[in-house]
């Protein structure tokens, strides 16, 4: 186990930093979650052992938090949840994420939250007997595209692949967003997904947990569009916007391609 030191930096508001910061030695397991709330600015760990993940930058030896948030661990990566926008699971939704962790008898999976869902062997459509090798079905680092059977107020969130839409991601690319922006970039009746999916030819599965996940020739422009939704989502007339951006995009993919030719 390692003991990661949480410490403040100075600030010029001594009062607030001391109602604020904090200070704590936490004992981090290998592939779990320290859960613990972190301030901008607060050092993570002082290691060049160490990754820094999402929310949080280098300088030296020492790995700091961006931003407001829950700090997690896994291996030899820090990063932080920030609070702003995080996604609250509830049954019924569909969220993409990723195998980080294969136990006896079922995976964990990392889908953006605090926490970390796990998919027990009931929860996956194929026959498994007892102690086999589960890593025969999902691996680490094995993406998937499932429903979210319960989840509870101590975020105890369980997951399910024996839903037709469920599966197994292979290939393409991941791009996360505010999972607030989810409702936007699907579109009233799935209008703006499904033209962005129709200009690009790409397979595109939204997760509610603000997970995207993009496949296709049109990779970089699908991309370029959701992300425009997702800074424009304000704005009216976006639909139209968007859809005349894919044009854009789509005529001078042509043209580059019969200057290869």
């Amino acid at each position: 186990m390692t003991s990661v030191k949480i410490i403040s930096k100075d600030s010029k508001d001594k009062k607030k930093t001391e109602e604020k910061a904090v200070t704590a030695k936490v004992e981090v397991k290998k592939d779990e979650t320290n859960n613990k709330i972190v301030l901008p600015g607060d050092v993570l760990v002082e290691s060049i052992d160490f990754l820094a993940g999402y929310g949080t930058y280098r300088e030296g030896k020492k790995i700091y938090s961006k931003v407001l948030g829950i700090l997690r661990k896994q291996e030899h990566a820090i990063s932080v949840i920030p609070f702003s926008g995080l996604y609250m699971p509830k049954a019924g939704d569909f969220i993409i994420g990723e195998v980080v962790y294969i136990g006896y008898s079922n995976w964990k999976v990392d889908f953006g939250c605090p926490y970390d869902a796990t998919l027990p062997m009931s929860g996956i459509p194929e026959f498994i007997e007892n102690g086999a090798d589960l890593t025969r079905y999902y691996k680490r680092g094995d993406l998937i595209f499932a429903l979210v059977d319960s989840a509870t107020k101590g975020m105890i969130v369980q997951l399910s692949l024996k839903d037709r839409k469920s599966r197994k991601l292979f290939g393409g690319k991941v791009i996360k967003v505010s999972s607030q922006k989810v409702p936007r970039i699907i579109g009233k009746s799935g209008t703006m997904i499904s033209q962005i999916k129709d200009k690009t030819g790409c397979i595109i599965n939204v997760g509610q947990n603000g997970w995207i996940w993009i496949k296709g020739d049109n990779e970089a422009l699908a991309t370029e569009a959701i992300q425009m939704v997702d800074k424009m989502s304000h704005k009216s007339g976006l639909t139209d916007t968007i859809a005349k951006f894919l044009d854009k995009g789509a005529e001078k993919n042509v043209a580059e391609d019969k200057k290869k030719e």
